[in-house]
């Protein structure tokens, strides 16, 4: 089954039943063209974002989600292969870099790459500290970066909520945004001022908690992908 059919034709109908979609500024994403899509982190932003730039991308999924076993495991990794989604191996070290020189590889090839540059989903709403492989990506590729802000799909799904309600939705893009600057963090923090400027929400200068199996998440200091 084509890649297309899942993401634009399965899709499609559902979200439109959960949420009215306005988009603000996509006049700001190139039609063709390597491009790196920062985007704030909540509920269903992949999704709602390739339907709303209409053009071929690839969004950045967290290695773990396709870790699972038995039937949702392997369910997981197939969506996530009919999706082109890149998986991205948090553990530092060769498995990062590998998942940069992955990310580098598709804007190469002149295809659109989202990034959540937050590492994870915010867990009180909040823009948070951007980790430096969204800065590292840039660097390495030369990508210029359009900020993207998902507003409204906290409302949808709200935190300790199992079932979705309809809501409005918007989405804001930014301009393009091209760096000189060689250091990631700087770049990175770049980004994220962008994205907080366009979503209106709160910038809390700290990584948000990523979640942890059996146990309550805590922030954490520190991180690069």
């Amino acid at each position: 089954m084509p890649c297309w059919t899942l993401r634009y034709v399965f899709p499609r109908p559902a979200l439109r039943f959960l949420c009215g979609l306005d988009t603000e500024g996509v006049q700001h994403v190139p039609a063709a063209g390597p491009l790196i899509l920062a985007c704030d982190h909540l509920y269903l932003d992949p999704s709602l974002v390739q339907l709303a730039v209409q053009r071929r991308g690839m969004f950045a999924a967290k290695q773990e989600y396709s870790a699972g076993r038995g039937l949702q495991g392997l369910t997981v990794r197939r969506l996530f292969k009919a999706t082109s989604m890149i998986l991205m191996d948090r553990s530092g070290g060769p498995a990062a870099e590998k998942a940069i020189i992955d990310t580098a590889a598709v804007l190469l090839r002149g295809d659109a790459v989202g990034i959540f540059p937050e590492g994870t989903r915010s867990p009180d709403g909040h823009i948070h500290r951007g980790r430096t492989g969204v800065g590292r990506v840039v660097a390495v590729s030369g990508t210029p970066a359009v900020p993207v802000a998902v507003i409204g799909t906290d409302r949808i799904l709200p935190p300790g909520k199992h079932l979705p309600r309809t809501g409005q939705v918007t989405i804001r893009f930014g301009r393009p945004v091209r760096f000189t600057e060689p250091s990631s963090q700087a770049i990175t923090d770049a980004v994220m001022h962008a994205v907080q400027q366009l979503s209106g929400r709160t910038y809390v200068d700290s990584y948000a908690p990523i979640p942890s199996r059996g146990r309550r998440s805590r922030p954490v200091k520190g991180g690069s992908c």
